[in-house]
């Protein structure tokens, strides 16, 4: 009698456990440790298979570069203060034909400069400056209204056509021609470029100081001369003075008598 109760208990445990359902986990559902690599450390961030769904960079929060820390999230800093290899020169001046990048202010060291709203620029209607060239955007505007229409025409197809200017002078905190006591230059203002050549595809350039002594070069300068004459304010060539021997001499200043042109 003993061994039959013994046996009856044995059954009814057994059909006590409940069954194993269909598609029920095979794992522990206990949280395991995460793997370990060769050194016993920890990885700093989950590695997936490639090709695999998941994320493929830590999600710790990236610290802010250095340029950006006091300024409030989704400011934007100056441009003088952002590392160049962030930079990208896009369109200024609210002209798609002007390349470069804004500026913060630009305080004056002397009495008279000074720049509110300054902006670099590397390119006009195409033709890029040999470097860039800090000005405003008056004299951004002329000088690419003169590369487009008085330029770029005049060279046409001479060389492969017109691919650089090559600036020697812009922004610059200074009396005119340098000497002292004089009044402040239009480059102290931001109102003025000095171009010494015009760069044709071909790779020669046509130079205000050799051109001007040979006459088919002389000719088509004249003819730039001239077309500067009106976008901007003052354009001195050679026949200026000593001091425009090698360059001609722009700026936006605007005289009551019109423009002045030598």
């Amino acid at each position: 009698m003993m061994g039959r109760a013994i046996l009856l208990a044995l059954g009814l445990s057994i059909l006590a456990i409940p069954p194993v359902m269909a598609g029920a986990p095979e794992a522990s559902l206990l949280p395991v440790a995460r793997p370990v690599d060769g050194t016993g450390a920890r990885p700093d961030f989950v590695t997936f298979v490639r090709g695999a769904p998941g994320v493929s960079r830590s999600l710790r929060p990236q610290a802010r570069p250095r340029f950006l820390k006091g300024l409030p999230v989704g400011a934007q800093p100056p441009e003088h203060l952002v590392p160049v290899a962030t930079r990208r020169a896009g369109s200024v001046c609210r002209s798609r034909e002007i390349r470069g990048q804004r500026l913060a202010s630009i305080p004056g060291k002397l009495r008279g400069c000074g720049l509110a709203n300054p902006v670099r620029v590397n390119m006009v209607s195409g033709v890029a400056l040999n470097r860039s060239a800090i000005m405003d955007c008056t004299t951004a505007k002329a000088l690419n209204k003169w590369v487009k229409n008085g330029v770029k025409p005049a060279i046409g197809r001479r060389g492969g056509g017109l691919t650089g200017l090559r600036v020697i002078a812009d922004y610059s905190c200074r009396t005119r021609n340098n000497k002292p006591g004089a009044k402040i230059s239009e480059h102290g203002r931001g109102r003025a470029i000095d171009i010494a050549a015009f760069t044709l595809a071909n790779g020669r350039a046509i130079t205000v100081l050799d051109g001007w002594r040979k006459p088919r070069d002389k000719k088509l300068l004249k003819r730039l001369h001239r077309a500067a004459c009106g976008p901007f304010g003052t354009v001195l060539g050679p026949n200026a003075d000593r001091y425009h021997v090698n360059h001609f001499h722009l700026d936006t200043a605007r005289y009551r008598g019109g423009a002045y042109c030598r």
